[in-house]
């Protein structure tokens, strides 16, 4: 994901007057900016960075929609609707088959000690951002059994 394509979109947005997708590409363009400027990335925002970050605005609007009340409508459709769009940008993210497999493959010796926190800080290094950390966390305390 580059940047100047969520500048473009949200350009694209603002053209078909489309507000509700051009705020959700502007909030997400804002957080990236935001979290570059504190990392000492502003010249130089990595794909890296832009995956990071739409993970936490994905998990950060999800945890909207699911604890909005039932009867705010109004509130879940936006919700919802930002989450869509989000949702578009955001990165593929490993299913459990492929991060076990990814564990067994890369690391065997890590596994062999049955330590799960031994376990844990070296995997996360590798997949934070590629997989859901709960999933890991279930593949990881699955090996220490």
């Amino acid at each position: 994901m580059q940047f100047e394509t969520l500048q473009k979109d949200m350009v694209t947005a603002m053209k078909e007057r489309n507000k509700s997708r051009k705020d959700s590409i502007s909030s997400l363009i804002s957080a990236i900016k935001k979290v570059a400027i504190d990392e000492g990335q502003r010249d130089n925002i990595t794909e890296e960075l832009i995956d990071r970050v739409i993970l936490k605005e994905l998990k950060t609007v999800k945890e909207q929609l699911d604890t909005c009340p039932d009867d705010r409508v109004d509130l879940k459709a936006e919700y919802q609707a930002r989450y869509d769009v989000i949702q578009e940008y955001a990165p593929k993210l490993m299913s459990e088959d492929e991060v076990k497999v990814f564990i067994q493959t890369n690391f065997a010796e890590a596994v062999a000690t049955k330590n799960k926190g031994e376990i844990m800080k070296v995997v996360m290094k590798e997949l934070k951002g590629k997989a859901d950390g709960k999933v890991i966390n279930q593949v990881v305390a699955n090996f220490c059994e």
